[in-house]
């Protein structure tokens, strides 16, 4: 893999690496303070601030700050990139025609940019999924805990299906959230808002307290367990909040 990595270029020399990086089909990352612009079936503005450009071959352009997963501006597979230097800007455009879009960053500063000929790869293959942590666990249900019996499969709520539904040795209900990778709280908020909805189904009210390790021997109320390869601290502190387990599971042996 080529891979061709430039820090605080002058303006000429990142169009320069860009207009060789488009020709070659590179996948181009560009990090700097910039402005964004988007105009099409509507139109938006983002003022001055450090972003992080991604280019990829296939005519997809994505604007990324420092916060989420999800770009804040974008364009699809299959527009145009271009490159200029107009009044003392970078300016990086991403075009299609059908519908007209164009989405427009200029950089007064460019603190990196880099091109990488990336090829293969592309088809993904997953190797465990919630589907095989379920199987496992219905399987061999003592992994969740001695005594555990499965009864239900997506059991239906008012939060939602349940991932499995069953009681423990005390015959007291165990709502079982699934998670294929390590997860944080939001995953905690999950499963307490089934074991909200199993509670309110069952007509077993809340109380002080009511999800404390002194309520588990008490088959009135409803257990949470959470299963997953690891979790992270904060979602520990939630889990012991509300009195709910956290069993360390990968979805297929041996991973």
């Amino acid at each position: 893999m080529t891979v061709t990595s430039v820090h605080d270029p002058s303006h000429r020399e990142a169009l320069w690496e860009l207009e060789d990086a488009f020709e070659r089909g590179d996948l181009i990352s560009v990090f700097g303070r910039c402005t964004v612009s988007y105009e099409g079936r509507a139109a938006s503005d983002l003022g001055d601030g450090d972003r992080l450009l991604v280019l990829k071959p296939d005519g997809a352009a994505l604007v990324h700050t420092d916060e989420g997963r999800q770009p804040v501006n974008w364009q699809p597979p299959g527009s145009e990139h271009r490159a200029a230097v107009r009044g003392g800007r970078l300016r990086v455009r991403s075009t299609r025609t059908n519908p007209d879009e164009t989405l427009t960053v200029r950089f007064s500063d460019v603190h990196h940019l880099s091109a990488m000929s990336v090829t293969g790869g592309r088809d993904l293959t997953l190797h465990g999924s919630e589907e095989d942590l379920r199987t496992r666990i219905l399987e061999r249900p003592e992994l969740v805990e001695p005594g555990f019996e499965p009864r239900e499969v997506e059991r239906p709520s008012s939060a939602g299906p349940m991932d499995v539904f069953g009681v423990d040795a005390d015959g007291t209900p165990v709502v079982v959230e699934l998670k294929r990778r390590r997860v944080g709280p939001d995953a905690v908020g999950q499963l307490a808002r089934y074991v909200r909805a199993l509670r309110e189904e069952l007509g077993v009210e809340e109380r002080d307290g009511d999800d404390s390790a002194a309520d588990r021997d008490d088959t009135s109320t409803v257990r949470g367990v959470l299963v997953a390869p690891s979790i992270t601290d904060r979602a520990a502190e939630r889990l012991a909040e509300r009195g709910f387990d956290h069993v360390a599971l990968e979805p297929t042996p041996g991973e």
